[in-house]
């Protein structure tokens, strides 16, 4: 029998720890937290200095937890001593607490040790159990802090917005923050006007090649304003506003003989970038792989937990991926030097070893990601790592590597050319030596133009040297509007405002699409009118403050500070609920006037004429209602005609679009998935019209020369949600939608289905059988009647890469026919889960 008793979160962590411990050695997983405050009571004693009440987790659908505490105690029981090898983190601690709490026995007492590493390796591992520690109370105090911090503010906030406005809404001291730099994006992008204004390029040939482009930079002693519009034009600078100037500027010009002034070059450095820390993996592995957050962070755990590699059994691939230090440990930078000496050469690896400079307030008792054995190459590990694993660690052992290699060098050369009172100017760089950038570069997530410019070769010219003008044109251009947030973008703009940390930013990201609070169209974040509202109500109700960047930030650092022993986690909690508590009195008023607020307009009803319509807050911001016949309407237009939202501060609104339904008025709406056209005839006329972002009226229903099989009425062609569908022209009454099916019968035995189109909610194509839900058969990819040619199956995939363009597999999980020799045939082609559809 095992003499002692490891407990880690996860079976993958278990059974990678397990062989390198040996026989003396029982490892158990606790699955994660095994007590948590109450799922239906607030669990926190305010008056008692916050006391928090902690259950165990009741059972969940996957998870029997009173088995798996049960089973830890038995153990615990019966060990000699009891290792708690949790996260190296404030989760971790808090974990480990509540296991001693929970598991280890009382009576007798049993000697408890804390086990910490940043990697799990046979090395790390053994370092670790030969100097066990206690587990530290100032992180598990912070871990608790932030646990009741969320629950207050998500407990006593949630209830409240709810009654504001409606519905099932939760607010979140971290996630309502993160609403708020998105909406407040967005306002800005509304709110943008935008400035004309013009370049002139000419495009010049030297006595040799090649011919290239170079820009007015000058004219007289003023420099051509590009840039920085916010601020008032100077008397040093000119701005180019218009096609009369600018065509007056290229006649002048095109007289005027073209001559160098000045030719400067000198050499550039460009320095490798430090290992990532999790914000970073985040944002790169957006910006490179596509990946969202939540994805980077689980693949990343799986790696670091441990992945089977045939022999050697499961190996810990990465350093535990939630830090925020770039430290490197001695051993890691050696044999990262030894490698890159081997690999590449003398002339890629710098004299010492390089050594980067967290944050201020990083934890260094953590590392940097990086490989754990940096000789396992992606390359050599491609047969045992799934293709998102693989391409992950790829992206982590490349900028490793990178960061400890030599700096790339450049010569960067800027031409100024003289016409008359102009002076042109071009810039351009040729790589001398690649250094780093043999192995990676950094992603971006806007390039500018000038980047590109710079990036150009240009020919060798002497100062006094007359260029020959091949073409010289003028451009328009117009200032553009901050972009919307991308994952990449918003997390690298909550970490520079301190708010959250990178370990939550998953949670936040899933938080605010989840909630419907926000939606991702083509990568970026996009409010959605339920999202402005909850925002608007929390900001002007008086929580403006609470959900500002700057004080949650300041609440972040003071976790930190009580991490570090330097605050009492009370302390922080009474600093913080004296404020609030006045700010929850303060909304519960705001919401009693928002209910009851009714401003008086001059409008008229358009489904019974009476004039005098009242303006409210609703649940989707501001909105029209008729006090004879309640019938409502969206208050940001008088009319809906063509779905324009004319009528503002027009004399005279558009006639509204008739419905083609009933012929009743169709007008302006607005729902959770933003403006829509509703008929007037409401509630005995359905119809409505969705509106795109940029302002575009679905098209009417089209009629179809085929009839409904549910009551022989006509079918018509709609435009949803979700893209074009086919139902009965008598919706609601008839609710019949016509499947497109892919005429594959699905291949469960005794299913009588076939295997048809849907689309899940985030707009993504898949491939279900039409008995569902009594035949949960779902495929990623489409199906096609082919029979497989090994198995005899009846049909194939068909997937359609980039990389290796269309082919096709077979479905049969075993048979591994494929069309393609260098596609990685999944084991099956069936979704591990079936998505929500529309």
């Amino acid at each position: 029998m095992a003499k002692n008793l490891v407990i880690v979160e996860s079976p993958a962590k278990a059974k990678t720890i397990n062989k390198y411990l040996g026989k003396d050695y029982l490892v158990k997983a606790s699955i994660g937290h095994i007590k948590d405050l109450p799922s239906k009571a607030l669990g926190v004693d305010v008056d008692n200095d916050f006391e928090p009440t902690y259950e165990v987790i009741p059972d969940l659908k996957k998870r029997n937890n009173k088995k798996i505490v049960a089973e830890l105690k038995k153990a615990a029981k019966e060990a000699d001593a009891i290792y708690l090898a949790a996260d190296p983190d404030r989760e971790g601690e808090a974990i480990c607490q509540h296991l001693a709490e929970e598991i280890v026995p009382k009576r007798p007492a049993k000697p408890t040790f804390r086990v910490m590493f940043n990697e799990i390796t046979k090395r790390a591992v053994n370092a670790a159990f030969d100097h066990p520690m206690q587990i530290d109370t100032n992180m598990v105090d912070a871990q608790q802090a932030r646990r009741v911090l969320d629950r207050l503010v998500g407990y006593k906030v949630s209830p409240l917005l709810c009654k504001a406005i409606g519905g099932r809404l939760s607010a979140g001291r971290v996630q309502s923050a993160a609403l708020r730099m998105v909406v407040d994006r967005e306002r800005e992008i509304l709110a943008f006007i935008k400035t004309e204004y013009w370049t002139v390029t000419a495009n010049l040939a030297a006595s040799l090649p090649p011919a290239f482009d170079a820009r007015l930079f000058k004219v007289g002693e003023q420099t051509v304003k590009t840039g920085g519009f916010d601020d008032e034009v100077k008397k040093t600078e000119i701005l180019i506003g218009n096609e009369t100037t600018a065509g007056e500027i290229v006649s002048e010009a095109e007289k005027q003989t073209f001559v160098v002034s000045e030719v400067a070059t000198k050499e550039r450095k460009r320095n490798p970038v430090p290992p990532f820390i999790t914000s970073k993996l985040q944002q790169e592995a957006a910006r490179k792989l596509g990946f969202a957050v939540k994805r980077t962070m689980m693949i990343a755990q799986k790696l670091y937990e441990g992945v089977e590699l045939g022999a050697e059994g499961s190996v810990g691939l990465i350093t535990y991926m939630r830090t925020d230090s770039t430290r490197v440990s001695d051993t890691a930078l050696a044999e990262a030097r030894d490698f890159i000496s081997a690999q590449y050469g003398p002339p890629y690896l710098p004299e010492k070893a390089i050594h980067y400079r967290s944050k201020k307030d990083a934890q260094d008792a953590h590392e940097a990601i990086r490989p754990t054995d940096v000789a396992r190459t992606p390359d050599s590990l491609a047969q045992y790592l799934g293709k998102d694993e693989l391409r992950l660690y790829r992206l982590i052992w490349q900028r490793f590597v990178a960061s400890q290699m030599t700096p790339a060098l450049f010569d960067q050369t800027t031409i100024d050319i003289a016409a008359g009172r102009f002076i042109f100017r071009a810039t351009g760089s040729v790589q001398k030596f690649d250094g780093f950038l043999k192995l990676y570069q950094e992603g971006r997530d806007e390039k500018a133009e000038e980047e590109d410019e710079a990036e150009r070769s240009l020919p060798r010219v002497t100062k006094g040297e007359t260029l020959d003008l091949k073409k010289i044109a003028p451009e328009q251009h117009f200032t553009e509007p901050p972009p919307r947030f991308t994952e990449a973008t918003l997390v690298k703009a909550l970490e520079e405002k301190g708010i959250g940390r990178p370990s939550t930013y998953a949670a936040i990201m899933t938080t605010i699409q989840d909630r419907e609070y926000v939606e991702k169209l083509e990568s970026r974040f996009h409010p959605t009118a339920l999202g402005m509202t909850v925002n608007d109500v929390l900001v002007e109700g008086g929580f403006g403050d609470l959900f500002n960047e700057t004080y949650t930030a300041r609440m972040e650092e003071e976790l930190d500070e009580i991490e570090e022993g330097k605050l009492k986690w009370t302390d922080a909690l009474h600093e913080f609920y004296d404020k609030f508590s006045l700010d929850l009195e303060l909304f519960k008023t705001y919401t009693k006037e928002r209910k009851g607020r009714q401003i008086p307009t001059e409008e008229v009803c358009l489904k019974c004429g009476a004039p005098g319509m009242v303006q409210m807050a609703g649940r989707f911001g501001q909105y029209l209602k008729c006090l004879q016949c309640d019938a409502t309407r969206d208050a940001a237009a008088k009319t809906a005609a063509n779905g324009d939202g004319a009528g503002g501060d027009t004399e005279e609104a558009a006639e509204p679009e008739a419905c083609e339904l009933c012929g009743k008025p169709m007008q302006l709406k607005r729902g959770r998935f933003g403006p829509f056209l509703g008929c007037t005839g409401y509630p005995e006329c359905r119809n409505i019209r969705k509106i795109s972002k940029s302002g575009v009226v679905a098209p009417a229903p089209v009629p179809l020369d085929e009839k409904c099989p549910v009551d022989d009425a006509q079918l018509v062609k709609r435009f949803g949600r979700f893209g074009e569908f086919i139902s009965c022209s008598n919706y609601p009454k008839c609710k019949y939608i016509k499947q497109e099916t892919t005429g594959v019968s699905c291949p469960r035995p005794g299913c009588v289905g076939e295997l048809v189109v849907k689309k899940s909610r985030r707009g993504k194509i898949f491939y279900s059988c039409s008995q569902y839900p009594d035949c949960d058969v779902v495929y990623w990819d489409k199906p096609v009647i082919e029979a497989c040619p090994k198995c005899a199956a009846p049909f194939l995939l068909e997937k359609t890469t980039k990389k290796l363009g269309t082919f096709r597999y077979c479905a049969k999980e075993g048979c591994g026919y494929t069309t393609n020799e260098l596609a990685t045939v999944p084991k099956t082609g069936a979704a591990e889960k079936r998505p929500a559809a529309r």
